[in-house]
């Protein structure tokens, strides 16, 4: 009998447990317990070969759980992009949750639209709007997520306007979850305009000055051997890989690159 992939291995484990399970992880991620029920859609069987293979940098159970993301939530994602944790989110809210892919107008909105469609058993109830003119009421989101983007609202400008945004959604108590490229704080600050890397002091600041509160942050995205000095920014890194063969090996045996996993509230007052 052949062995069974590891997302497969982690669904049959789950039959056998309830409550949380633990998944094999890197040790600095083992101290956030996963929630079956999110663990259940990591292991879905629509997820790509592609997206599984980058669990190991991206920790999706770790992550979402530290977000403290419930399958009746209502959930915003801004910008879902190529839609990787698209796929995760879609299974976990399905039955009982509601979730948002907020994508602008373009190529990347049509190129998700097509995914979604071409996989209605999976995506159907997923509501795709436009961004930033959602549709969706103000107040009304329990958890707002980005993957990865922070560092283009800096670059493009935008970050302020973005912010508010974020904050107008969701709840009175409720979540903004972020995962970005991570720039030391020693670092000039300049290169967080060229580079795809943040600090996390500006992070925090433009959090802070939209009136969120920070909560807590993880190190369970953290990738030690990212030296974030890059001459053409976090884009040699997998998965971009934009020097193409040149030093291939170098960059992949880097990996993914080091991040920030914060987590912020909306006052409930």
């Amino acid at each position: 009998m052949s062995p069974l992939r590891p997302h497969l291995l982690l669904a049959a484990t789950l039959l056998a447990t309830g409550g949380f399970v633990t998944p094999p992880v890197q040790a600095e991620t083992a101290s956030i317990p996963v929630n079956t029920e999110i663990a259940a859609a990591i292991a879905a069987p629509s997820r790509t070969a592609a997206n599984i293979a980058r669990d190991k940098y991206r920790h999706p159970g770790e992550t979402l759980s530290f977000f403290g993301i419930r399958p009746d939530q209502t959930v915003v994602e801004y910008m879902p992009a190529g839609g990787w944790y698209t796929e995760i989110l879609a299974p976990l809210l399905r039955g009982r949750g509601t979730f948002y892919a907020a994508q602008p107008a373009g190529r990347g909105f049509d190129a998700l639209k097509a995914k979604l469609d071409g996989d209605p058993a999976v995506y159907d109830k997923v509501h795709l709007v436009p961004w930033p003119e959602t549709g969706i009421a103000p107040g009304s989101i329990d958890t707002l997520l980005t993957f990865r983007n922070i560092h283009n609202m800096v670059m493009r400008g935008n970050e302020a306007a973005s912010f508010k945004t974020f904050y107008d959604l969701l709840k009175p108590g409720g979540t903004l979850g972020i995962v970005d490229h991570r720039l030391p704080e020693e670092r000039d600050g300049a290169l967080e305009k060229t580079s795809g890397y943040l600090k996390v002091s500006t992070v925090r600041r433009l959090a802070e000055a939209a009136g969120f509160v920070f909560e807590e942050s993880t190190e369970v995205n953290a990738n030690p051997k990212d030296t974030a000095d890059w001459e053409k920014g976090v884009w040699m890194l997998p998965p971009t890989l934009s020097n193409g063969e040149v030093d291939r090996d170098k960059y992949l045996a880097v990996g993914e690159s080091d991040r920030m996993t914060l987590r912020f509230r909306k006052p409930k007052g």
